[in-house]
């Protein structure tokens, strides 16, 4: 027997029955067929789940769809119309990434990062990442990324490389 949520994903209302037990990626993925939300570990490891809820950063694995009842969520779909966000472009000027697999999760961290630290230092980027892994890249150019991301956000002029 399912329960009743009713969340906002990406702006949009949807009112749901979910199994009382299904996690929150797995509605994401499986129910919205919202696929730019990754599953990496299924132990809260990794962080290529990590999403917003409320406009805090959390790793989807971790929460069961009912629990976001009533909620807001933003998925890494939802950050842009066009994949022109600021931490989009940034990833993509800088070369924060390899496979891709943890960016989408990299990405939603930082947002909820600049979100409250419109400025972070290099240490509090790195601090932010904690729980997001790469297997690739070596976060240098994670970091240059988010860095990219932040100054044009403000204004700043950005440099590539």
């Amino acid at each position: 027997m399912g329960i009743p949520i009713n969340v906002k994903v990406n702006g949009k209302e949807y009112n749901q029955e979910v199994e009382p037990r299904q996690l929150l990626v797995d509605f994401l993925r499986e129910t919205l067929r919202l696929t730019g939300t990754h599953i990496g570990c299924d132990t809260s490891g990794c962080g290529a789940c990590t999403i917003l809820v409320d406009g805090k950063a959390v790793k989807s694995c971790t929460l069961l769809a009912v629990q976001v009842d009533g909620g807001e969520v933003t998925t890494i779909e939802g950050l842009s119309k066009n994949g022109d966000h600021p931490l989009q472009e940034g990833f993509k000027e800088e070369h924060g990434l390899q496979c891709g697999y943890c960016t989408p999760g990299m990405i939603m961290a930082a947002t909820d990062l600049l979100a409250n630290n419109p400025n972070p230092t290099e240490q509090e980027i790195r601090h932010a990442l904690e729980g997001n892994i790469c297997r690739c890249t070596g976060y240098h150019n994670i970091v240059k990324s988010i860095q990219y991301a932040a100054n044009k956000m403000q204004g700043k002029e950005v440099a590539h490389g």
